[in-house]
């Protein structure tokens, strides 16, 4: 797909409420017990999958339900190159795609690790590989690994058309079967990608004032 140049405002932030468990109901149960309890445990989580199993996902809705309490959250990613320092006033750490991770990075998320385990704060981490797997500092990995470790499994069909059907539901838009066939049947079919073009969708038929079809699908891409 191309990138479109839109305006999607519109989107909405990850929640763990907007998350279709399928075969990941063990992980997304954990999430919502861990992030709901004023006392959180501060034994780590684990997330592990292939990419578009819905790690982000869960990591960002955990990040949500926090920030809904008021609580802050220390986030690391490959794109943060020079991490910050640990900040006492996290209640959680969140560390993404972590088998990316540079030196520097492996440092800083070790550093926070340590700090967490001290103040007992929660740490919830995500990769595509189990934590034996890793390739990263031995300090770091069994760290990664000693807690609660869940593997995520990428939807089945007709459960990526039931989170894109609950997701178009949620905005108050609708996809006919047809328009359905043709977005499964010629994009990537990882949620993330899913969820990226129905944002752009949503924006492209408010924009032109018409409801979504394979029309407005194909003028939106031949207008990128």
């Amino acid at each position: 797909m191309k990138q479109l140049a839109l305006d999607i405002g519109l989107a909405r932030a990850p929640t763990l409420a907007s998350f279709l468990a399928g075969p990941n109901e063990a992980a997304w149960k954990h999430l919502q017990l861990w992030a709901g309890s004023p006392t959180r445990s501060p034994v780590p989580t684990y997330l592990w999958g292939a990419s578009g199993s819905g790690k982000t996902h869960l990591l960002k809705a955990v990040e949500e339900s926090l920030r809904e309490q008021g609580a802050a959250c220390g986030w690391l990613d490959p794109t943060i190159a020079e991490p910050p320092a640990f900040d006492e006033r996290w209640a959680v750490v969140l560390m993404d795609d972590v088998q990316l991770y540079t030196a520097v990075q492996q440092h800083a998320a070790f550093n926070w690790f340590v700090n967490a385990q001290t103040l007992q704060r929660g740490v919830l981490a995500a990769g595509t590989l189990p934590p034996s797997d890793l390739k990263l500092r031995e300090d770091l990995r069994t760290r990664l690994g000693w807690g609660h470790v869940f593997q995520l499994h990428v939807l089945s069909e007709p459960e990526r058309r039931a989170v894109l059907r609950q997701a178009a539901d949620a905005r108050g838009i609708f996809l006919s079967d047809e328009v359905m066939d043709f977005i499964l049947t010629r994009f990537s079919r990882d949620l993330g990608s899913l969820m990226q073009l129905l944002e752009h969708l949503d924006a492209y038929a408010l924009q032109a004032q018409r409801a979504i079809t394979i029309p407005l699908v194909k003028s939106m891409l031949d207008s990128a």
